[in-house]
């Protein structure tokens, strides 16, 4: 049976790649030949060989009044969270829908990822008892459903790091805190599509908000700080070896200075991050700064690679509606995107994903 009556089925299968990816799930319930075309890992390699992924960004977001800014009132209660979805090409907006896997609300403060077809949403906080969740969640963004993965093992954590190795499949989960506060060492390999988990060596040293970074083939651990730290970021890092499995020598001044490491991003060869109303790009050993921030982007930043362009979320000062901005990395010019009203609430996490 042709996939498409009246073409052969490479034809066919040219036009199945074309479809936008808000569209995999309606169109993979057509038949069983569409469905087993999307599913293979072939299709999406075939995609992106052809330069017909698109870039698509996901993020944790507070849900925002008409008015732009909340109440006093609603400024006293946690807001609730849910996931936006942000297509830089199109410039569209729109929200995933998460339920019934989250009752009520997401997570505070989860981690969110993207590997391949896969958001996966981990941990955070349960909004109204406050409770610490291991739990796994999936979203399928070819079948447009979410399942359910294997809990997080070993003591549950919060604001810990993670990222994602897109070729492989798999997620590292690093740092963070228990439930009593103390700084982790510990380090997790999660397989996504064998819904696996197996613990990786110790880390060097304690990484509570720690990020992580994968680049250039290799998981990098940056930042945090140590127990007795509270809050005093470190200047190190550290990098998981692909082929042993053991982390390398820690590098001890790998930032120039104490500082956040939450606005980490790596693409297009480099590797940048914000710092002090500028972005700044490692090169060699040396960080240079290279584009002074939007006035708008000077607090709580979020950034996100777009092939060469960077995508920068923030506000002028915290509390306040978030704008978004895309910086060119070639001409180094920077370009407000529109970002309904509905989607200016704070971000507690977000990802890139290449659908």
């Amino acid at each position: 049976m042709e996939l498409i009556p009246g073409l052969n089925d490479d034809l066919g299968l040219e036009c199945l790649t074309r479809i936008p990816f808000d569209s995999f799930p309606a169109v993979s319930s057509v038949c069983r030949a569409w469905n087993l075309q999307i599913q293979h890992p072939y299709f999406h390699r075939l995609r992106k060989v052809s330069g017909l992924t698109r870039p698509v960004f996901i993020l944790a977001q507070a849900q925002q009044g008409p008015t732009g800014s909340d109440s006093t009132e609603k400024c006293q209660a946690t807001p609730a969270y849910w996931l936006s979805v942000f297509d830089p090409e199109s410039g569209s907006w729109t929200r995933l829908p998460y339920e019934p896997v989250f009752p009520g609300e997401l997570p505070l403060f989860c981690g969110v990822v993207g590997v391949g077809s896969d958001l996966i949403v981990m941990g955070g906080w349960d909004p109204e008892t406050w409770g610490v969740s291991k739990a796994v969640y999936i979203f399928d963004f070819l079948t447009g459903k979410w399942r359910r993965g294997a809990d997080m093992p070993g003591p549950a954590r919060s604001l810990f790091g993670l990222a994602g190795d897109p070729n492989c499949r798999v997620v590292m989960v690093a740092g963070g805190h228990d439930e009593e506060k103390n700084a982790l060492r510990s380090a997790l390999l999660y397989d996504v599509e064998r819904d696996v988990w197996a613990p990786l060596p110790d880390m060097a040293k304690e990484r509570d908000e720690c990020s992580v970074v994968f680049h250039g083939g290799t998981f990098h651990v940056i930042g945090g700080y140590e127990t007795d730290a509270q809050g005093r970021f470190g200047r190190s890092a550290e990098s998981l070896e692909p082929n042993t499995w053991q982390w390398g020598p820690v590098n001890e001044s790998f930032l120039e200075a104490s500082a956040s490491p939450a606005c980490w991003v790596a693409g297009d060869g480099e590797v940048y991050m914000c710092r002090e109303g500028h972005v700044a790009a490692l090169k060699g050993d040396t960080w240079q700064s290279i584009v002074e921030m939007p006035d708008q982007l000077r607090s709580s930043q979020k950034v996100m690679m777009w092939r060469d362009k960077m995508v920068a979320i923030g506000c002028p000062v915290y509390g306040e509606p978030y704008s978004a901005y895309v910086l060119d990395l070639k001409s180094r010019k920077w370009c407000k995107v529109e970002m309904p009203i509905d989607y200016s609430g704070n971000v507690q996490s977000c990802c890139g994903m290449e659908l």
